[in-house]
């Protein structure tokens, strides 16, 4: 019996097989919301807290030709357009049950994020021990950023752990001092982005100050100094994608020796969900090219030695 169930949140994916986000082979789970609206997300569907509704035209079967989302839709929100494809009017487009979705037969609508309960979300985490075991993998929470669901991501990793499930955590570090300490005692490993350390240039690009976020990470660094810890970097073009940024980032990181660091090449893999979400792409067209990142590896090199590491 879990004695957490109780504690329920907002779940969008459930992602099995996974070896780039933590030791081993592992299975992440991906929560809702986030603090920051960094440019570059590749996970727009994680940003806001409450479950959106999306369109793949792609597999619309054409309004013509069906129709059901339109009469299900309670607040009107869903029109035809020009090209017999769903229009969604999300100002009117209410957080309710989504039921659009719920009759679309060629899953054109499809709903991003649901509430689950812990039990439920270990009983699919389960369902891979063997291959944890044998490779020293387990579970991730990742985001959007999991600990802005606290209460809910402490109670799957305390819950989690006492199934012997070694478990890790993906953030930003955004979030309250006392989220990070009640989290640090259930996690076998963190993966803790750092995008810039100039305060000023990263709100313009993420929102917010770095403030609480470096705090954070020297909280994590200094009072848990055995949890393995991987800071990363986002190389984004046009924000850090320089020596000068890269040399102070490692130079932080220096000072805590059981910390790792890791440089992550931009990619343009979500433009997809943007449009499924009817946004615009903040990035546009933009690219890295790899002798940038290459040379930034250099750089990072230099400073960390053989704490850095290179992509798989």
């Amino acid at each position: 019996m879990c004695l957490d169930d109780k504690q329920q949140g907002m779940v969008f994916n459930i992602q099995k097989y996974s070896v780039h986000d933590g030791p081993g082979i592992r299975t992440i789970v991906f929560l809702k919301g986030c603090s920051l609206s960094c440019r570059w997300c590749s996970n727009p569907e994680s940003q806001k807290s409450c479950a959106e509704l999306a369109c793949n035209p792609g597999r619309c079967i054409d309004i013509s030709k069906c129709g059901h989302c339109l009469t299900a839709c309670p607040h009107g929100a869903i029109t035809c357009g020009d090209d017999d494809k769903p229009r969604i009017d999300r100002s009117h487009c209410a957080d309710c049950s989504i039921p659009c979705a719920e009759v679309c037969p060629a899953q054109g609508l499809l709903v991003y994020g649901k509430k689950r309960a812990v039990g439920d979300v270990l009983r699919v985490v389960e369902q891979d021990m063997a291959f944890y075991a044998r490779s020293g993998g387990g579970l991730t929470l990742s985001g959007g950023e999991p600990l802005l669901q606290g209460s809910f991501a402490v109670a799957l990793l305390r819950e989690a752990r006492a199934r012997r499930i070694r478990t890790a955590v993906e953030t930003c570090g955004m979030v309250p001092a006392d989220t990070v300490r009640e989290a640090a005692p259930h996690l076998s490993y963190v993966l803790y982005d750092i995008k810039h350390m100039n305060s000023e240039i990263h709100e313009t690009q993420t929102g917010l100050p770095n403030a609480r976020i470096l705090e954070n990470f020297r909280i994590l660094a200094e009072e848990f100094p055995h949890l393995p810890i991987l800071a990363r970097t986002p190389v984004i073009p046009g924000f850090n994608d320089n020596e000068k940024a890269v040399a102070a980032i490692a130079r932080f990181i220096e000072a805590y020796p059981h910390v790792n660091y890791e440089l992550l090449p931009y990619h343009r893999l979500g433009t997809q969900k943007y449009h499924f979400l009817g946004r615009e792409v903040p990035m546009g067209e933009v690219s890295l090219n790899k002798a940038v990142t290459d040379g930034l590896q250099k750089t990072a090199l230099d400073i960390l030695g053989e704490r850095v590491q290179i992509p798989r």
